[in-house]
C-alpha cells in the first residue's frame, strides 16, 4: 500500500515539474508570437490544479494509511484508537496521526503555491535565453 501511495505522489510531483515545460514546448512548436501570456495563464491554471491535487492526496493518503494500519478514527481515547494497530506499526501510525492533525490541505496550498509560482517564470525565461543563445550560435 505504501509503495502505491509513493508512486502516485511521485507521479503527481513529476507532473507538476513537467507540465510547464510541456506547455512551453507546445507553444514554441506552434510558433506563437507573444508566448509569455498564454504560457503563464495556462501554466498557472494547470499547476494550481496540480498543487490542489497534491495537497489533497497528501492528506487523503495519510488517512488511507491510517485506516490500513487499523487506526480507529471513531475512538474516544488513545486506547480505543490504537487497539487494532499492530505493535510494529505503532510508531508509524503515531507519526501519520500527527501529520493529519496539522493545518488543513487547502491552507497548505495557499502557503505552497506562492513559493512554487516563481519556478514558472524561471522556466520561461530560462527557455527564452536558451533559445536566444541557440539562435546566435547558428
Amino acid at each position: 500500500m505504501e509503495i502505491l501511495i509513493k508512486i502516485i505522489s511521485f507521479a503527481l510531483l513529476a507532473a507538476l515539474i513537467i507540465f510547464p515545460i510541456l506547455i512551453l514546448n507546445l507553444l514554441n512548436k506552434r510558433k506563437v508570437k507573444n508566448a509569455f501570456i498564454p504560457y503563464f495563464i495556462s501554466s498557472l491554471i494547470i499547476t494550481f490544479f496540480l498543487v490542489l491535487v497534491i495537497a489533497w492526496w497528501s492528506h487523503f493518503s495519510n488517512k488511507l494509511l491510517l485506516s490500513h494500519y487499523g487506526y480507529n478514527f471513531e475512538g474516544m481515547d488513545d486506547i480505543e484508537r490504537f487497539k487494532n494497530v499492530a505493535h510494529e506499526n505503532l510508531e508509524k501510525v503515531k507519526t501519520l496521526r500527527i501529520s493529519v492533525m496539522g493545518i488543513g490541505w487547502p491552507v497548505k496550498v495557499l502557503f505552497f503555491y506562492p513559493i512554487y509560482l516563481p519556478s514558472l517564470l524561471i522556466i520561461y525565461f530560462g527557455s527564452y535565453f536558451y533559445n536566444k543563445i541557440k539562435q546566435k550560435s547558428k
